[in-house]
């Protein structure tokens, strides 16, 4: 089954809101079987807004809607879809009943004006959705002799995601008669065309498995989605795949579930009962925020302190005087003074450091933008990691720094 996903609002086509409907549906689909093959944004307006659906069935089977079921004159969404299904609209009882029981719990404060009861018109033909957090009630509508269908879901991100978990995802399990199993494989240190090259040889001619490689926030994956009679067959696909896939890049790989670095080794630092603490300097308290953010860490993380100054670095750590005097605040040198220095303070397993110069300015010929040293302390181990990326990305620089971290430790653990 083809599907689109027709957003309706002219606030969308403004950028006053942000659409998240889209990419929800997007995942919801895909991972039932339904292949998206596009996503339209039209405005209040009922003539496009029925050029729309009839140019959607051209290509697919299924076009889901996202807004325009409200009460006022410009929410259209239902009236266009009965006229392009040859619907009508008529009034339902128990969704009457529903919305004044509604509207009379918001209490006497609430002024109800008529148009508040064109919510409770429906498709004399429509399976109803019940709306649990809002007051206009959702529905399917089809043509079973051309076979298209619609749904018509609200447009508030809250009452779409519920109506559709609720109410039409089990509507829809019926049409469907495949199974689309993917998984997201999660890995860094390498660039997307390097990815690309290495796996070449399970790309081309591929049909199913497929894969494709994406690059986002200096990271890289690969999806790889199966579409099968079932779901056994296409997970057991897809596990097949995994494997030839780690032949050729496990090195780089963090995740097989699509999991952030983060969460990866905030669980192995729980797992293993391995305590940490970190001093950052040009990435100002983002590695500890970011570990922050795992539930729990709080068993394993003892502090994190942002030394920013030299002053800063020398009281708080113990960096020598002559190490900054001699190889500066960026330098291996100061760094692994750094991570020793945090981990001597904190009676931690793990100390780790990071000094850099992030940009856009600061560089020099000798010390450029972008230039970062990571330093890593654990038992007998004591790594240091330059980074010199000749950009000057300030957020980037950050970033790739706080990824790099992460990493050294996922591996060294």
């Amino acid at each position: 089954m083809k599907a689109a996903i027709l957003s309706v609002g002219t606030e969308l086509l403004f950028g006053q809101v942000v659409n998240t409907n889209a990419a929800y549906l997007s995942k919801e689909l895909n991972s039932m079987g339904i292949d998206v093959m596009y996503h339209y944004t039209v405005g209040d307006n009922p003539a496009r807004l029925a050029d729309m659906i009839h140019m959607s069935f051209k290509d697919c089977d299924l076009v889901i809607t996202t807004g325009g079921l409200g009460p006022t004159q410009d929410d259209m969404t239902k009236e266009i879809a009965c006229q392009v299904l040859g619907d009508k609209l008529v009034e339902d009882k128990k969704v009457l009943e529903e919305l004044e029981e509604r509207l009379k719990a918001f209490g006497k404060d609430l002024v109800v004006t008529f148009n508040n009861y064109k919510q409770a018109m429906v498709p004399s033909r429509g399976v109803i959705f019940h709306n649990e957090n809002g007051s206009a009630p959702g529905f399917a509508l089809g043509d079973p002799e051309e076979k298209k269908f619609i749904i018509c879901l609200p447009g508030p991100p809250r009452e779409m995601t519920a109506m559709f978990k609720t109410s039409a995802a089990s509507w829809l399990e019926k049409l469907v008669d495949s199974a689309m199993v993917y998984k997201e494989i999660r890995m860094f240190g390498i660039g997307e065309s390097e990815l690309e090259t290495r796996l070449l040889p399970l790309i081309d001619g591929q049909t199913d498995p497929t894969l494709a490689t994406y690059v986002k926030n200096g990271e890289c994956s690969v999806r790889i989605a199966s579409k099968r009679a079932t779901k056994e067959e296409a997970s057991a696909a897809v596990a097949e795949m995994i494997e030839k896939v780690n032949g050729y890049i496990g090195d780089f790989v963090y995740s097989l579930d699509n999991e952030e670095l983060v969460q990866v080794v905030g669980r192995k630092l729980l797992e293993k009962n391995i305590t940490i603490s970190c001093a950052e300097s040009c990435t100002g308290g983002m590695f500890a925020a970011a570990l922050t953010d795992v539930p729990g860490i709080s068993a394993v993380f003892d502090r994190g302190i942002v030394t920013y100054s030299n002053k800063a670095k020398m009281e708080e750590l113990g960096v020598k005087e002559e190490t900054l005097a001699a190889h500066g605040a960026v330098s291996e040198e100061t760094a692994m003074e750094m991570a020793e220095g945090i981990r001597r303070v904190s009676g931690s397993d793990i100390g780790i450091s990071v000094t850099g110069i992030a940009g856009p300015g600061g560089g020099t010929p000798e010390k450029p933008v972008g230039l970062v040293y990571i330093g890593f302390v654990y038992g007998d181990k004591k790594i240091c990691k330059k980074i010199d990326r000749r950009i000057t990305d300030r957020s980037a620089n950050r970033r790739h720094s706080l990824l790099t971290m992460l990493n050294i430790i996922n591996k060294e653990i």
